[in-house]
Formats: structure tokens, sequence, C-alpha cells
């Protein structure tokens, strides 16, 4: 038998049909003083291909328009609500007021693995922090939850962008999975 990729058509057309099967709960991403413009875009993709509700872009933050952010994006920053907000407790304020459930992605002392994570059927904020000092001090003792990805090499962590989408795999795969039987 020979293996042929997908073409583009058939790829949009999967994915539209599995759009109106699938619906997630909401999931809001708040980056919270991402520097990285690449990094952002990345987060726009992804965001994209998992069905993310909206981005929030805190801080210092790139945002659209942004070259590097288009650069990885591919076009995201067009399929994928976003909002900038000066000051990350303004999102959060925002969030928790209408009901979100606030999620920190951090290695803190109480922090989950995140495939125990099982609160995945409500609205759900995933705050997602800085490349060098993760998610703001300030913000830390607000968040309802943390998760954090169980690692085994001597690095210890993992590109923002790259662990945004291993944690979106994991809020999203079962009603994914549950799409695709």
């Amino acid at each position: 038998m020979k293996i042929a990729k997908r073409s583009i058509s058939e790829l949009e057309s999967r994915s539209s049909k599995l759009g109106a099967i699938v619906k997630f709960p909401p999931l809001v991403i708040v980056v919270d003083n991402l520097r990285s413009g690449l990094n952002v875009g990345s987060i726009f993709r992804t965001a994209d291909v998992f069905g993310v509700e909206e981005i929030c872009l805190c801080g210092i933050s790139a945002q659209p328009p942004h070259r590097e952010i288009f650069k990885t994006a591919l076009g995201a920053t067009e399929t994928v609500k976003w909002t900038y907000y000066p000051n990350v407790l303004d999102a959060f304020s925002y969030l928790k007021d209408n009901g979100y459930l606030t999620i920190g992605l951090e290695q803190v002392n109480d922090s989950i693995p995140l495939h125990d994570f099982r609160e995945k059927t409500q609205p759900i904020a995933l705050f997602i922090g800085n490349e060098v000092d993760g998610i703001s001090d300030d913000l830390l003792p607000l968040l309802e939850h943390f998760v954090e990805i169980p690692q085994v090499g001597t690095k210890h962590s993992l590109n923002v962008a790259t662990a945004t989408g291993i944690a979106l795999w994991e809020l999203r795969r079962d009603k994914i999975i549950e799409s695709y039987s």
C-alpha cells in the first residue's frame, strides 16, 4: 500500500466536520509577560488547533501585528480571538469574575502532574508565564490550581510554547479522542 499525505482540502474538510461535532468547555490562555514574539505566535497556532476560545496577552507580551508572531502563527491571529491587558491581574480578575477555573502551568510546591488534573469540564483559564521567571509572583497565590509536565531529563523545563502545546493536548485529549471514535 502506498502511503499518501492528506491534501489541504481533505484536512480542512475533516477539521470542519470535527469542529462541528466536538463541543469543548471554554478554554482561555493567559500569556503573562512572554518576551518572544515567536513563542506568542506559536501559542496562537497551537491555540487554533485545539479550539481555544481566546488568548489574553499581558504585560510585555508581543501583540499582533508583529512580524515574529506572524512568522510562527501562520494566520492563527485571524482565527483566535485575543485581548491585551497591561497587567495580568486585570485578566485574572475578569476571568475569575466570569466563572473560569484558574490554573497555572508552573512548577510549584503544590502542583500536580498535568495528566492527573481532572477538572476539564468547566471553563478554564490556563496561565502561562515568562520564559525565564515563569508566572508573576503576585499572581501565584491567586490561582486555584497548578499543573506541571512531568520531566525526566536534566533541563527541568520546556520551551513555553512547547509546554503550552502539551498542556492544551492534555486538557482537550478526551474530547478529541472521543470525536475520532
